[in-house]
């Protein structure tokens, strides 16, 4: 018996279906190697990226001369620029081509920088505030039109705690491009008081009183001793001044504590402190006509003049 004959269409079906089976088995064991390369690296990769991100945070941490938050981004800034590097060279096992990508990536990266300058400017501005360091955490600054104590440091912001209780978020670009003014920072200040007395008190009796008033207080330092000079002649009085240093933790007891102190001790020496004075010199309509009066009465009559020849 002779074997059925396949019609020709089937045949060349399946045919097909056996090249399509073939080419796939061939593409497969072809990619194996491939795919199991890319894993390696994308595993390795990964565990690789991670170990260095924390071995540099914790070197980063361990200097000290950088804040947590500035070594914590600038490690995660070497993970994901690892992972960027690992994802190409996965995508380059299974022979894509990677430049095209890259100039999208570049591309995109623009756009954004672009559209969040702003952002990125706070950006910058906080990591430079975290590196240069011109004010910590706990310390009190004034910036522009901002004075209170520092709360906490970030990348985009800063929070500040006024005098008044008013909390105050600050963008970094606002803080950075303005001068700081730590008072905190020195471990020493100075203070200046001023005080007029009259022009009739005594300049050396002033000077005493208000060395005596220094020496009374147990929060002026020594080193730099205090030092009492006049400082004006004013309209009304003379200015003394007085200059003392404290600590920074004692500024401004010592302020409000000297100044008080100042008027009880002037008023027990019998020391004035004038009022603003000014004399005023009024001329009123009668005396003014008394003094024309004055001025008629000077001038002979006619008929007084010639009357020895009458």
């Amino acid at each position: 018996m002779t074997s059925p004959k396949i019609p020709a269409r089937i045949a060349e079906s399946l045919g097909t279906e056996i090249d399509m089976a073939t080419q796939a088995w061939i593409w497969l064991r072809e990619s194996i190697p491939h795919l199991l390369g890319a894993v390696a690296v994308l595993v390795i990769g990964v565990i690789l990226a991670k170990l260095l991100s924390k071995a540099a945070d914790k070197a980063l941490n361990r200097s000290g001369r950088i804040e947590p938050t500035v070594a914590r981004f600038l490690s995660n800034i070497i993970k994901y620029a690892l992972w960027a590097v690992v994802g190409i060279t996965v995508l380059t096992q299974f022979g894509v081509q990677t430049t095209s990508i890259i100039a999208a990536l570049g591309g995109l990266a623009l756009a954004v920088g672009l559209a969040l300058q702003g952002t990125l400017s706070n950006v910058a501005a906080g990591v430079m505030i975290l590196i240069q360091r011109p004010f910590r955490v706990g310390e009190a600054i004034t910036a522009g039109t901002v004075t209170g104590t520092v709360q906490s440091i970030g990348l985009f912001t800063t929070e500040l705690l006024q005098f008044d209780g008013v909390y105050v978020m600050v963008p970094n670009n606002e803080l950075w491009n303005k001068p700081i003014i730590n008072t905190s920072r020195m471990p020493t200040r100075r203070f200046e008081l001023l005080v007029g007395i009259g022009y009739g008190d005594s300049i050396e009796q002033a000077r005493q009183e208000m060395l005596a008033l220094a020496a009374a207080d147990e929060r002026v330092l020594a080193d730099p001793a205090p030092v009492v000079f006049v400082s004006a002649l004013a309209d009304s009085a003379v200015t003394m001044g007085m200059r003392v240093w404290s600590k920074t933790e004692d500024y401004l007891a010592v302020s409000w504590a000297l100044t008080e102190a100042a008027k009880n001790r002037f008023d027990k020496a019998g020391i004035s402190i004038p009022f603003p004075q000014r004399e005023v010199h009024h001329i009123t309509e009668q005396s003014s006509a008394a003094g024309e009066a004055k001025d008629v009465a000077a001038v002979p009559a006619p008929d007084q003049q010639s009357g020895g020849e009458e």
